[in-house]
């Protein structure tokens, strides 16, 4: 059975950091695209980053770029999401997913992916 689990979330002060991790089970990470997936109070699922399964190349929405670092180990079957300078509007359910091609990859609005985590909490606030 493939299972994507996350964890890492909680909550932090402003300009604090965070970093999320989610263990894949049931099959090897490495062959799949993989990315961040985040939705905040009241708003849509938006794209935070994603790295290529054909040569780990990555992408980052605007509003992370500079701040969160994405980047997976093979060894582990793990996925992170390295999160700096945390804002308050970072505050958000994060989801990790997984599929299979390297497509839609570059879109925030991508939601696409064939596997899904359940999801962790991070809050962003004083």
């Amino acid at each position: 059975q493939l299972q994507l689990e996350e964890s890492g979330g909680g909550l932090v002060q402003p300009g604090g950091s965070l970093t999320l991790a989610c263990t894949a089970s049931g099959f090897n990470l490495a062959h799949y695209a993989m990315g961040w997936v985040r939705q905040g109070p009241g708003k849509t699922r938006q794209g935070v980053a994603t790295i290529t399964s054909s040569d780990d190349t990555t992408w980052y929405a605007d509003t992370v770029k500079g701040r969160f670092t994405i980047s997976r180990d093979n060894a582990k079957n793990t996925l992170y999401l390295q999160m700096n300078n945390l804002r308050p509007a970072d505050t958000s359910v994060y989801y990790c997913a997984a599929q299979l091609g390297d497509y839609g990859l570059k879109s925030k609005q991508y939601d696409g992916y064939d596997h899904w985590g359940q999801g962790t909490q991070v809050t962003v606030s004083s």
